[in-house]
Formats: C-alpha cells, sequence, structure tokens
C-alpha cells in the first residue's frame, strides 16, 4: 500500500479503541492454554498453542504454518504483500512454571481482571507478560491495519518459539535452515520494559554472558584438620584466594585483557541518561544496601547497562551442613558469570579467566572448569532509521520523549539472528517492573495492552516512510 495517511493512522487507532475486548478475548484464549516448555507433560499445550497462532494469522490473511522442530515447534508466518521495509517480529508462546501454585491468588491458566491503585486495571495470568501479552500487541497491530485498510503499510514476517523458556535449543538450527526466507532489514522484539509507568522505552543495549563452574582439587580426600592442619593444601583456601583475585581494589576486573575492546559510552547516550528520573540512591535502597559496588566514578545505570561485570554466583565445598565438622576439603568449586558489552570476545574472556586461574593454582593442585553459556553483546546502531521512527511513533503515542535503554541481563536469541540472519534487533516492551514475570500473580496491565497495540500501529506506519 502507499504510505499510510494521518487520517488513515487514526481510522486504524479509532479501531484498536473500538474492538479491544475483542483483542482481550483472544488475549485470554491464548493465555488459556497452559503452554509450560520445560515439562514434557505439556509438550501438546505447546502444540496446541503454535496450531492457535497458526490459524488465526492465516485468517488474518498471512501465510502462516506450524514448523515442527526437534522440540516444540515454531510458527512461521509472512505478508509481503506491501513494498518497502521488511520486518520479523519475534516473540515465544512459551511460559514458566506456576510453582509454587499456592501463591497464586488465582487459577494461573484462567486470567482475571484486577483493578489497581493508580486506576489501572492488570491482566492477571501466568504469561499475561512474558510473553503472550507482549506477543499479542504486535498481532493485534496487524489485525487493525488489515482491518481498516485491507493491507499492512509494510511487509512483515512473524517468528514464534516455543522454547524461550528452555533456553531456545531449537532456534538456532531452525535459523541456520530458514535464513533465507526469515532474512528482513531488522527484527522487532516486544519482550522487554518500559522506563517507568509512564515513559515508553526501546533497548538498544545487551549485555553478552560468559558463565564458567570451576572446581578446585587439593588432596585425594578430605582431611582431619587437627592432623593436616597447616601442612596440607585446602581447596576452599585455594579457591578463595583466586576468586578474591578477579576484582581490583577499585572495584574493576583484574583479568589481564579483560577490558580489551571496551568503548567508552557515546556521549549523546551519557546525557539522555543523565535526563532519565533515577534515582540511585532509591535503586540500592530497594534491596537494602547504601554504598555503591563496582568501578569508582561509573554512575549505576552505567555499570549494569554499560560496563561488563564480574560476579560470584555461588561457593561451595568441606562441610555445610548442620552442626560442625572439622575438615579441610579436598574439593571445592565456584560459579563465576561474566556480563560483556560490545568489543568483548566471549571466548576470549572465557580463555583470559581459565589462563587467570590456572596460573594461581599450586603445583600439587588442579583445576577444570565448565561451560555455562557463551554469548556476546549486541547493540543496535544508533543512526538506525528504524530505531528514530520507532523513537518518534512512541513518543507521538505516549505523549513524552522515549527513552533509549540498556540491559544489564543478557538475550542469547538477539546475538543468534545477528550472527545467523544478519539482522539488528529493535526491543520495544510494554511490560512494568512489577509485572511479577516468572513469578506467582504475573501480570501485564490493560494500559500496556491497549497502548502497546496502538504503538506498535504508529511504528508501522512510521516503517512506511523507510
Amino acid at each position: 500500500m502507499p504510505k499510510p495517511t494521518a487520517d488513515q493512522i487514526d481510522a486504524v487507532l479509532a479501531h484498536v479503541d473500538r474492538t479491544i475486548d475483542q483483542s482481550l478475548g483472544r488475549l485470554f484464549d491464548l493465555i488459556r492454554i497452559p503452554s509450560i516448555s520445560t515439562d514434557p507433560a505439556y509438550g501438546d499445550h505447546c502444540r496446541r498453542v503454535a496450531e492457535w497462532l497458526s490459524a488465526d494469522l492465516t485468517a488474518m490473511g498471512f501465510d502462516a504454518s506450524v514448523r515442527d522442530t526437534t522440540g516444540h515447534p515454531m510458527v512461521v508466518a509472512h505478508d509481503k504483500a506491501a513494498s518497502g521495509a521488511h520486518v520479523l517480529f519475534y516473540g515465544h508462546y512459551d511460559v514458566q512454571p506456576v510453582d509454587p501454585l499456592a501463591l497464586w491468588n488465582t487459577d494461573p491458566f484462567e486470567p482475571v481482571l484486577q483493578p489497581l491503585e493508580n486506576g489501572d486495571t492488570a491482566i492477571v495470568a501466568r504469561g499475561a507478560s512474558d510473553d503472550k501479552g507482549q506477543l499479542l500487541t504486535f498481532v493485534e497491530a496487524c489485525r487493525a491495519w488489515k482491518a481498516v485498510t485491507g493491507a499492512l503499510p509494510i511487509q512483515v514476517s512473524m517468528l514464534f518459539e516455543g522454547e524461550e523458556e528452555a533456553g531456545s535449543p531449537s532456534l538456532a538450527p531452525f535459523l541456520d535452515r530458514t535464513a533465507a526466507e526469515l532474512a528482513a532489514d531488522t527484527v522487532l522484539v516486544c519482550d522487554t520494559d518500559m522506563w517507568d509507568h509512564d515513559t515508553p522505552a526501546v533497548t538498544t543495549m545487551l549485555r553478552g554472558l560468559v558463565g564458567q563452574e570451576v572446581e578446585v582439587t587439593c588432596a585425594d580426600r578430605d582431611l582431619h584438620s587437627g592432623m593436616f592442619g597447616n601442612a596440607a593444601r585446602n581447596a576452599l583456601q585455594v579457591l578463595a584466594d583466586v576468586v578474591s583475585s578477579l576484582r581490583t581494589p577499585d572495584g574493576g576486573v583484574a583479568i589481564a585483557g579483560f577490558y580489551d575492546g571496551t568503548r567508552e559510552l557515546p556521549d549523546a547516550v551519557r546525557k539522555q541518561w543523565q535526563a532519565l528520573p533515577f534515582d540511585e540512591e532509591g535503586f540500592l535502597r530497594d534491596i537494602g544496601l547504601s554504598i555503591p559496588a563496582g568501578e569508582k566514578n561509573r554512575s549505576i545505570l552505567e555499570q549494569i547497562w554499560a560496563r561488563p561485570s564480574c560476579e560470584i554466583n555461588g561457593m561451595s565445598g568441606g562441610y555445610t551442613s548442620a552442626g560442625f565438622k572439622t575438615v579441610i576439603p579436598a574439593k571445592a568449586s565456584a560459579k563465576i558469570s561474566f556480563r560483556l558489552v560490545e568489543g568483548q570476545d566471549p571466548i576470549a574472556i572465557r580463555d583470559a579467566f581459565q589462563a587467570h586461574v590456572r596460573a594461581r593454582i599450586p603445583a600439587d593442585c588442579s583445576v577444570s572448569f565448565k561451560d555455562h553459556g557463551l554469548a556476546p553483546a549486541t547493540t543496535m546502531p544508533l543512526d538506525s532509521a528504524f530505531l528514530r521512527k520507532t523513537l518518534e511513533a512512541l513518543s507521538t503515542e505516549w505523549q513524552r520523549e522515549a527513552a533509549l535503554a540498556g540491559t544489564g541481563g543478557s538475550i542469547p536469541i538477539i546475538g543468534e539472528f545477528k550472527r545467523r540472519l544478519g539482522c539488528d534487533a529493535l526491543l520495544v516492551g510494554f511490560a512494568r517492573f512489577d509485572n511479577r514475570v516468572h513469578s506467582p500473580n504475573e501480570k501485564y496491565d490493560l494500559s500496556s495492552f491497549h497502548k502497546g497495540i496502538r504503538s506498535w500501529v504508529r511504528i508501522l506506519a512510521a516503517f512506511g516512510d523507510i
């Protein structure tokens, strides 16, 4: 279709408003199917959701199908009738388990509407926010465009997977098989948060991840501390010395070459973050702390979004049950994770870490390692026309400037899209921080769902200029 006119956009938005109850009904139908991907007992339900989505998209005029994998199926859909830009929208239809069930106030798979103190309404159910509600905001925006104008303003493909909550084991091989079919100008992902209750955000920076499990072995058995104390190596002491050597006094990481390739935050992004209403003292106070850790002279937002980190996630060894046992442990282990920023190579970081550890292991002791994830950081180019148009559309809909955000977490699938499809990703989500994702009583605000649909209507129209 030709570039959408202002009157067409207004008509589509009005249709969204008039039909929001029907959109909500479809979301409820989708939520009622308990698509828990990590439990084999729910495999049939995962397929039911995939078939539901495929049938719904087909009825809308998409060329949609359910694609089998070695795990749960994928859903692929295309509408390439329009000219111009081509986007691939990604979402996941699987959900987390509901345990502990006793902490839910209602049936996790029977969505209910509950009034909130701020005047909004919460959709309470497993998957309401992560990711069925978010996924459906885009689908409903496409439905509105087709209902009002008969066509989409740009070319749209969709990919919905059913294993995101299980680590996406089938995604990479599936992308390899369908790379030519799914290639697009950009990937759109709706699985992130707003900046605050009223401010939309585009997540442009995702940290990468290196996970390592380390096991140190000293003696050939646990030893009596009275008989062997001082004379025999203590595996926990050796490991503690290694772990303490990972950080510098000023809060940095002491591994040689760790910061190779890292770059300073662009001034424009730093100024934008400084202007965001972020309470550093409150951020720490909410978790019972008051003194910032990490690198000195770095803001908290910079530390958690734009700087690499090294964290000890767990240590074990010796006697840890009730009571006391005077033992010198023969083995000790630790789980350590590194969050990476753009420019850092996960394999190089892993190798540098292992070299750092080996150099500190006594000659009569040994060490072994186990990988728990290797993923690079990803960054959306700030000069992207898709990013610029998205920010403009979001700011118009929410009547306030959309934020450029980072996230301290890692979403490895975004790197897979870049490596296997050559596509950058735009992460636009409408969840709020109190949505209790993965927890009992998960919710998605009705305003998030309604204005999320309206936001995608505007974004699709804005992409018509590209």
